[in-house]
């Protein structure tokens, strides 16, 4: 498996800011992106978030459900991936599957470090993911800077 899962301990930085810095990247690599959160609440404050960036830096993307899903750089929502993404990040909890990680180049799990149940989701998911095959990381903006604490290469 060629999957890596980069954890992100959110501790100074916003979720939306992150999230944002992330797809960006992904987006100028030439990913597709699914961003998956179990509240359809965080689902629309982000997506409006994503429309408020600067203009020269617009992030194309769309809410799952609607007729061109399959075609949404950048696609947001509850459902399965159906964006052709190469990477799947999940919001607030939101998990997924070894078979729908299989083929993909990355995972986001991005957690707030002042929601405990959210931090024991993520130590859960760390667990799982790692069990699975993956190389995982582990990202933490403490210091105001995101600094790489773990990197757990895949095993073999």
């Amino acid at each position: 498996m060629t999957c890596t899962a980069m954890f992100y301990h959110l501790i100074r930085a916003g979720r939306d800011d992150t999230v944002a810095m992330i797809v960006t990247r992904a987006h100028a690599q030439g990913w597709n992106v699914m961003i998956r959160a179990p509240d359809q609440a965080v689902l629309a404050q982000l997506d409006d978030r994503l429309w408020q960036g600067a203009e020269d830096g617009f992030l194309p993307h769309g809410v799952q459900g609607g007729a061109q899903d399959a075609d949404q750089p950048v696609l947001l929502g509850q459902g399965g991936i159906t964006n052709h993404a190469r990477g799947l990040m999940l919001l607030a909890g939101a998990t997924t599957t070894r078979d729908e990680v299989v083929g993909l180049d990355r995972l986001w799990l991005i957690f707030d470090g002042g929601n405990e149940a959210e931090v024991q989701a993520a130590r859960a998911q760390w667990t799982e993911v790692t069990t699975w095959g993956l190389a995982a990381q582990y990202w933490s903006d403490e210091t105001g800077s995101w600094v790489k604490k773990v990197d757990r290469p895949a095993p073999g």
